[in-house]
């Protein structure tokens, strides 16, 4: 990885945020999500720079080489976004970034580009399609949706340290298995399986299958360095991502009628586990919150990893909007 460059930068609560970059030229920024880090877009980054452009992918906080704070209230899409104005202040050249979002980082990003609008270019959302505005708090949408069975994010929230506990027994083990399970390449009959455990169930990982064999993407080497960013902070960072949802509830009511007015387009994967999550297709219609559309793209087969299963095709598609963007 000696390629890319190291850098950190001072997020707006004197946090620390580090950012791998590569290339120069307008600003690309990268944001990852679930439970994923800035070595994600590695693919991504090298096809940006190719094609003249500084790409840059963070450590969302909580994760790897940033800061994570202890608090719930530190991952608020509030903050995260003043995250994002903070490095594209420190990288970009103009003051302004096209941004690149994938799982929580969808989200991330398009909050950024419609409450920080003066700092974002473009966007482009990955897997998690830039939903309405929830008509009540998620924790009551949890409860409602799935009463009888474990629903991940009702058990990464109900109470602090449980979620924690089960995956940083073993960090190699927990990748493993929500990668390869989240992935196109699932043995699971229904993908959706992965996030909507049976009633009775008080584990996430358990029953889910192994990779046998593993598929071309994902690899033991990778496994490992995956795990190894989860260490030094664990993962009650990450998880206070998902723990924040009902304060956003309140934070965001202000925001609630926003459109992403920048140029923006949307891909996902046909086998992708959240697309039906809750209990509808939200990839029937995934772009209600774009003013300016460009495009809508569902890779036959990919699951929720489109960085690293889908490389090629993702990558012609984000390098063909730039340049179009340019032109």
């Amino acid at each position: 990885m000696e390629e890319f460059r190291h850098e950190f930068v001072e997020g707006p609560d004197a946090n620390r945020l580090h950012v791998a970059t590569l290339g120069e030229g307008p600003l690309v920024l990268m944001v990852h999500g679930w439970p994923d880090a800035w070595i994600s877009w590695r693919p991504q980054m090298r096809a940006v720079a190719a094609a003249g452009y500084r790409a840059a992918a963070l450590d969302v906080r909580g994760y790897g080489g940033s800061d994570a704070p202890h608090e719930i209230s530190a991952y608020t899409m509030e903050r995260l976004t003043r995250d994002n104005e903070a490095i594209i202040r420190a990288l970009g050249t103009d003051g302004k970034a096209v941004l690149v979002g994938h799982d929580w980082g969808a989200p991330i990003v398009y909050a950024t580009a419609y409450m920080r609008p003066h700092v974002v270019r473009a966007v482009i959302g990955l897997s998690s399609p830039p939903a309405p505005a929830p008509a009540k708090k998620p924790s009551e949408a949890y409860a409602e949706l799935y009463p009888d069975k474990l629903f991940y994010q009702a058990y990464f929230t109900r109470e602090e340290g449980v979620a924690e506990a089960e995956f940083e027994a073993d960090l190699e083990r927990f990748i493993r298995v929500m990668h390869f399970n989240l992935s196109g390449d699932t043995t699971l009959a229904d993908p959706v399986e992965a996030l909507v455990r049976p009633a009775g169930s008080t584990t996430l990982l358990d029953g889910l299958p192994e990779p046998d064999p593993f598929p071309a993407w994902l690899t033991r080497e990778e496994i490992a360095e995956y795990a190894d960013h989860f260490r030094s902070h664990g993962l009650r960072g990450p998880l206070n991502r998902y723990r924040a949802q009902d304060i956003d509830f309140d934070e965001m009511q202000v925001y609630k009628d926003r459109k992403i007015e920048q140029p923006a387009f949307f891909v996902g994967g046909t086998r992708e586990p959240s697309r039906h999550m809750q209990g509808f297709d939200r990839y029937a219609d995934p772009v209600r919150r774009y003013a300016d559309c460009r495009g809508v793209y569902l890779i036959e087969g990919a699951g929720h990893w489109l960085q690293r299963e889908a490389t090629d095709e993702l990558n012609a598609r984000i390098v063909d909007f730039l340049k179009e963007l340019d032109s």
